[in-house]
């Protein structure tokens, strides 16, 4: 676990100074990590910039593709909510492909400002390769503007979604007076509202764009529906089902059990 890892590099760092300063610290961004970002950005670039290639010779009305990125910045809030929400409350380090990331998520919760020291590459690095992988095939086929701006936005925020989430655990202080304001206007998610998510039993507030969603999302339950739909399909328990200050979860979820037998 990354937080792991850095209180172990600390206390080398007091016994051994020389061989911390030469050892590679879990924040910093490999050549790899540097790589597959540049992937991910350019994916987004061409993107968005043949949306707008095509858009301006006629291809499609400026409207439509315009509405399709509005959709793909709210639908790409949605998407890293139920990712989330998945990877908090189920499997774990030996799952395929995904144990790395429901092992880190789960350490930030433990140690929520160490993200924040990650460098950029390094923080974005596997949502990057994952839109490469997805979104390219995407630029190489479509010639639709308004499919390729809804792709090039959906794209992007989900790439960047995790640098949104260090910046809302950095202290107002440290952050750039734009990254600020554009928080306080809620265009990506801000620290007070993604603060509420750290408090046991992890529950709530899980998107990690904007959070547009996560009002909508706790208040009608939408989660709670989840995990009881998983709970009856295959016996899973969410971890935040288990978790301390979790008995009114609990109450939920068999309130929710009750009322579909």
């Amino acid at each position: 676990m990354a937080a792991v890892r850095e209180l172990q590099l600390q206390k080398s760092a007091k016994n051994n100074p020389k061989q911390y300063q030469n050892q590679e610290s879990w924040q910093i961004s490999t050549w790899a990590h540097r790589a597959c970002f540049a992937g991910g950005c350019a994916t987004v670039l061409i993107s968005l910039l043949k949306s707008l290639l095509l858009t301006a010779g006629g291809a499609r009305p400026w409207l439509e593709p315009m509405i399709a990125a509005l959709i793909g910045y709210v639908a790409a809030d949605l998407a890293t909510g139920i990712y989330h929400w998945a990877i908090d409350n189920y499997g774990g380090a030996e799952t395929p492909v995904f144990g790395s990331q429901i092992e880190a998520f789960l350490s930030h919760h433990q140690h929520p400002s160490a993200i924040t020291r990650r460098q950029l590459a390094n923080n974005l690095y596997i949502p990057s390769a994952a839109v490469t992988v997805v979104f390219s095939p995407i630029n190489v086929v479509s010639a639709d503007p308004a499919l390729l701006g809804f792709a090039g936005v959906f794209a992007g925020c989900i790439m960047f979604s995790q640098q949104f989430h260090a910046w809302a655990h950095t202290p107002k202080g440290k952050l750039p007076p734009l990254v600020v304001a554009i928080q306080d206007a809620g265009i990506i998610v801000g620290r007070a509202q993604h603060a509420a998510h750290h408090r046991s039993p992890y529950n709530s507030n899980y998107c990690i764009v904007s959070g547009v969603w996560n009002r909508f999302l706790d208040k009608s339950k939408f989660f709670v529906a989840a995990e009881v739909a998983v709970f009856r399909l295959v016996g899973g328990r969410p971890r935040s089902w288990s978790e301390p200050n979790s008995d009114r979860k609990l109450q939920e979820a068999a309130h929710q059990l009750s009322g579909r037998e």
